[in-house]
């Protein structure tokens, strides 16, 4: 028996039908969970985040193997896609320092009017922005398009519809907007001491791409090293006037 996870239900005044309902399986399945067979990771992710817990508070087992790989290791999610809003939204929700987007284009952010009303309410706050996206001139762009197999043009197509829908935050004070002729091996987002890490493949999409979500622990491990590759594309970046 899965005496955590009936023990968050219960906090949460939750059913077992309603969890089946939120994430569209069959009842019975929770039930098998209910009974100790532990989910596959995007419904383990999915519960917990629907409950608002940690996923290692309903299943500990997976805390352990979490350990292993890194301290830092927060949540593996297969695709961008697959991870929930609500990291999203807490991501920058919760940021009271910094926020850092790095990308290429970041058209899946600037599309979505609620994150960018949260973090508009993060920077109002007192949070400073820092947004870096590709020169939509840039070769670095057109390769990276044709890598995701999406072609040149479209890429810069996407840059140019982001940079008009981030215009309400390069408004606001204590945001600066800078376009990078970088190669990026990763998209990062940051706030504080949290970062989303998606990775580019070959070929791949970035919404198809695995994230990582790593959360710095010192100044020698892995989110560092993200943290330093954010400034350095940073100061080579050439800033946009509002």
């Amino acid at each position: 028996m899965n005496d955590y996870l009936y023990a968050a239900l219960a906090n949460a005044r939750l059913q077992p039908v309603d969890i089946a309902a939120h994430l569209g399986v069959d009842p019975k399945t929770v039930d098998r969970w209910l009974k100790g067979r532990l989910p596959y990771p995007r419904h383990r992710w999915a519960v917990a985040d629907y409950l608002r817990v940690d996923e290692a508070d309903l299943w500990p087992e997976v805390a352990g193997a979490r350990r292993l790989i890194s301290p830092e290791v927060q949540a593996l999610y297969p695709h961008r896609w697959a991870v929930p809003q609500s990291v999203w939204r807490d991501l920058f929700g919760r940021a009271s320092r910094e926020i850092d987007i790095l990308t290429y284009s970041g058209l899946f952010l600037a599309e979505n009017n609620g994150l960018l009303h949260v973090i508009a309410k993060r920077v109002r706050a007192g949070v400073r922005l820092r947004v870096l996206m590709g020169d939509p001139d840039a070769a670095e762009v057109a390769a990276r398009g044709d890598d995701e197999g999406i072609g040149a043009d479209v890429m810069t197509a996407r840059i140019r519809n982001a940079l008009t829908l981030f215009r309400p935050l390069q408004e606001l004070p204590g945001t600066e907007i800078r376009l990078h002729r970088t190669v990026l091996y990763n998209s990062i987002y940051r706030a504080d001491d949290d970062l989303l890490i998606n990775t580019h493949a070959y070929g791949t999409t970035a919404p198809q791409a695995p994230v990582m979500h790593l959360r710095q622990a010192d100044t020698e491990g892995a989110a560092a090293v993200y943290l330093t590759s954010i400034e350095r594309v940073w100061t080579t970046a050439t800033m946009i006037e509002s």
